[in-house]
């Protein structure tokens, strides 16, 4: 075995892939919605210059793929400039918890939203000639033990939530490379887990490219190798390359398996370099990043239409996030932007302001309030950061208190948020008539504030998470974040909004919920069922005076079905601009295969046939109009043996077929087995009972010889 296959799998360093026999080193830096290129060798938390878009928490509420695809165009630009080969991004991992540290940096509690969103992204920057390396694979929704902790997740909920979204950006858009977690997922660490980075990415999505790990997330090198992970970040690591370079000569490690991922790898840094150089306009990049921010702000509340504010107000901009913005979260993904923008400036420079800054000193805030026409009171989290997950929803201390005695000063105060992840807005929210969810906005994010306040931007963001009342409220809530190195991902599939749904639980504001300056109006939904899957058209009006941008969401239930399911699943939506008055035809695809949930007795995807209904909205729980299609269902059919239930016998066709002949021959017979199978008022006491348990009952019309002919021909 060559000592070079080895050295290949591992890094030269922080940043940089090993060189060798002619093959060039190649730059991995961190992403995802900046490129932080280390600034020098001394320093390995300071990146160079470089745009700081909205991370994805912001990004994600526009949901709009093509505004992410010009993003991901974007940074891809600025990787050709800084001869970046590979950007470490988009972090895809669901929202499980609102407590998570690192949600800054994911998209959405739903998978679907997620998916659509990261293959736009993935599929922008590739365009550039630059890989993406799909993170965190998988099941990476906490901060809490990160390096050791176990999710312990049943296969169903994985498939339909936690694999879900990395299967479509994988399948449709073909990232480079593919970041293992740091986590085990049930027990086995990502980076060594077999089934997770083989049978699954590779020879079920037909991944084929590099398997890369997060930084230290490798605890075996040759368990990793063996189990598909290709390579290991940083390096250099002497001792590793060394330890699979002794477990190929004493039989250990099959030296094919090293072969390949040296090969891979080699494939990479030779793809790498067929990109050209490229440079990038700075202030093209910045106008981008404010329409992103722009369209990325969620109107949660305005009562009395106290936004958008007309200019000739005179305005009291409170709390010390307007003047210092809170941008981005902490970590790996923290850029050095080319330029900052703060919403002081930018509101200054279209209505007369006076600042407070008012977290340490109310008093003087709430009387700049009430010599004012209005009052914004910037407010928001203390800080989200990779390392840390939240303990707590609420607001700091002196944030709450804030905004209640300004609101007391003044009855036109609005709100504006900057926070990572959802905030518990209760009670407080009752005493203001406007609230502006404005996330972390990036670089241009003050500008974009200015242009929402003002109306220059009609907000048109909609949450990707559900804001509960209480953090008791929340699905997750009993089994976060684990103990001793495990968390049970108790709630199943019933994550987010599809668990508030399924109880009924009252939340603060639902899933896909945004307000405009403007209103809209839906006319009946149509919905056709298609070779491809689902095609819903509606019509859709802007009644208002103003035009606008309203994001139709399309939520599909199946009453009856066969197995658990929640109450409704998002499966399409698009951002759709109307102008005032005018209507537009809206047509919205579901892909078959999105209808699909995971058959645990045949492990694969399966459609079920039945009523599908079509609920079309502006929320998860503001649906205007509802069509329902029959779709026709896979052709499945579990297997009869004698361990199948009476039931199940009789909900095959065939099984029901063979059993109702034995049963009408067994009419006329005595015994009580014969008795209750032949009234099918009582079928029911032994529906549940195993076929072949039946040959031990006195009197059964089956004998074991007859239950394995019948097992034999419902085979046949």
């Amino acid at each position: 075995m060559e000592p070079d296959h080895a050295a290949l799998t591992s890094g030269n360093d922080f940043w940089h892939t090993t060189p060798g026999a002619g093959l060039p080193s190649i730059t991995l830096t961190d992403g995802p919605h900046g490129v932080r290129l280390q600034a020098s060798e001394d320093d390995v938390v300071t990146g160079r210059p470089a745009t700081c878009f909205p991370p994805a928490v912001a990004g994600a509420s526009t949901w709009d793929p093509d505004l992410l695809r010009r993003m991901g165009e974007a940074l891809g630009d600025e990787c050709r400039a800084m001869d970046v080969a590979v950007l470490l991004g988009p972090g895809i991992n669901l929202k499980r918890t609102p407590l998570g540290g690192r949600n800054f940096e994911y998209f959405s509690e739903d998978p679907l939203l997620t998916g659509v969103l990261a293959t736009e992204w993935v599929r922008g920057l590739q365009s550039r000639g630059v890989g993406a390396s799909l993170k965190h694979f998988a099941v990476n929704s906490q901060e809490t033990d990160r390096m050791r902790i176990s999710a312990d997740v049943d296969e169903r909920t994985l498939r339909e939530m936690y694999l879900r979204a990395f299967q479509r950006v994988v399948t449709q858009a073909r990232p480079w490379t593919v970041m293992c977690s740091y986590n085990r997922i049930n027990g086995t660490y990502a980076s060594q887990n077999r089934w997770l980075l083989t049978d699954v990415l590779r020879d079920e999505w037909g991944f084929e490219g590099v398997v890369v790990s997060d930084w230290g997330a490798v605890a075996d090198r040759v368990a990793a190798v063996a189990a598909g992970l290709d390579l290991t970040m940083p390096g250099p690591d002497d001792t590793g390359d060394r330890a699979l370079i002794d477990a190929v000569a004493d039989g250990r490690l099959d030296p094919v398996a090293l072969e390949t991922a040296a090969g891979r790898v080699r494939a990479l840094v030779e793809r790498a370099g067929e990109r050209p150089p490229g440079e990038y306009d700075a202030d093209a990049h910045h106008a981008l990043a404010r329409e992103i921010a722009g369209r990325a702000i969620v109107l949660l509340k305005n009562d009395g239409d106290v936004l958008p504010l007309s200019g000739g107000e005179t305005v009291a901009v409170i709390g010390e996030f307007a003047r210092t913005p809170r941008y981005q979260g902490g970590g790996s993904s923290h850029i050095t932007p080319t330029r900052l923008d703060d919403a002081l400036t930018a509101i200054s420079e279209s209505a007369p302001v006076r600042f407070a800054p008012g977290y340490d000193n109310p008093d003087e805030a709430a009387a700049l309030a009430a010599d004012s026409d209005v009052a914004l009171v910037f407010a928001g989290s203390a800080h989200e950061t990779e390392g840390a997950d939240r303990d707590t929803l609420d607001l700091p201390d002196a944030h709450r208190e804030l905004i209640e005695r300004v609101a007391a000063a003044n009855p036109r105060t609005v709100v504006v948020l900057s926070n990572g992840a959802v905030v518990r807005t209760s009670p407080w929210e009752a005493r203001v008539p406007a609230i502006v969810e404005g996330w972390l906005l990036g670089q241009a994010g003050g500008a974009a504030i200015a242009d929402v306040l003002f109306g220059r931007v009609n907000p048109s963001g909609r949450l990707t998470e559900t804001i509960p009342l209480e953090l008791a409220d929340h699905p997750s809530y009993l089994d976060f974040p684990g103990e001793h190195g495990h968390v049970r991902y108790g709630e199943g599939i019933h994550v987010g909004y599809r668990g508030f749904d399924a109880r009924e639980q009252a939340v603060a504001y639902p899933f896909g919920f945004g307000l405009s300056y403007t209103t809209f109006e839906y006319g009946a939904a149509r919905a056709t069922v298609t070779d491809d899957g689902i095609e819903v058209r509606v019509p859709v009006t802007n009644t208002g005076a103003r035009d606008g941008r309203e994001v139709v969401q399309v939520y599909v239930s199946v009453p009856g079905s066969a197995v658990r399911r929640a109450p409704r699943e998002l499966k399409a939506f698009a951002s759709v601009p109307i102008a005032a008055g005018e209507t537009a035809g809206v047509v919205l695809r579901i892909a078959r295969e999105d209808l699909a949930y995971w058959d645990t007795r045949f492990g694969r995807w399966v459609v079920e046939g039945g009523e599908y209904h079509c609920a079309v909205g502006a929320s998860s729980r503001d649906l205007r109009t509802t069509a329902v299609v029959e779709v026709p269902g896979d052709d499945v059919r579990a297997p009869l043996t004698a361990e199948s239930s009476v039931a199940e016998w009789l909900n095959d066709p065939r099984g029901a077929a063979l059993l109702g002949q034995v049963f009408a021959a067994a009419a006329g017979s005595s015994g009580a087995i014969a008795h209750l199978v032949a009234d099918p008022s009582t079928i029911s006491l032994v529906g549940s009972l195993p076929l072949g348990r039946m040959a031990a009952f006195p009197g059964s019309p089956l004998t074991v010889e007859a239950v394995d002919k019948l097992v034999a021909e419902a085979g046949g």
